[in-house]
């Protein structure tokens, strides 16, 4: 499939970096949550209303469905807790569109975004930063007596010392590997 087939999924992070949706022609969506998380009245906030205004970007809110299979998807990698109710819609918005037989490719600088959509088998395209290289499997740990906790361990201080818990992966899987191996 040809990029300009490709549906473009926008993050909160892709409009903060600048990306101007009126400068491609692909079709272009977003999810409600990230209007939330733009500052109102912001050169960012701007583009994003001017695109929903002008039609060149449609607001869809993704159903329960596929937010709960993102959900699952960030829990196995351990990024649920660092992912927020927007990152977790567009997430899900680009599986139901992946689910519908499009090709999604989701706008973002969010590594944890990154991280779970190669984990969903969803394209990302950084702006900003060179993205992911690897798939990465958390696990959260207390720097002072070294106890592992699950990636998504809800609270965030070590229950035996009560030192701030720390996150390092456990497992990573190149993503260009990945690729090559998808190819053969």
């Amino acid at each position: 499939m040809s990029e300009i087939e490709k549906v473009v999924i926008l993050d909160t992070s892709a409009f903060i970096a600048g990306f101007d949706p009126f400068s491609i022609q692909n079709e272009q969506y977003s999810v409600p949550m990230v209007e939330k998380e733009l500052f109102s009245d912001s050169l960012s906030w701007t583009r994003f209303n001017a695109a929903v205004e002008n039609k060149k970007l449609r607001i869809t809110e993704p159903t329960a469905d596929f937010i709960q299979k993102v959900r699952e998807a960030s829990k196995t990698v351990g990024d649920i807790s660092f992912l927020s109710e927007a990152d977790l819609q567009v997430l899900a918005l680009a599986l139901e569109v992946k689910n519908r037989g499009e090709t999604p490719l989701i706008v973002t600088d969010d590594y944890s975004i990154q991280n779970v959509a190669n984990q969903i088998g969803v394209e990302f395209s950084p702006l900003m930063t060179f993205g992911i290289r690897f798939r990465l499997h958390w696990i959260r740990y207390c720097p002072a007596c070294y106890r592992k906790y699950p990636a998504d361990y809800k609270f965030k201080k070590c229950k035996i010392c009560g030192t701030k818990l720390k996150r390092k992966p456990l497992k990573k899987t190149s993503i260009k590997k990945e690729k090559e191996l998808k190819q053969i």
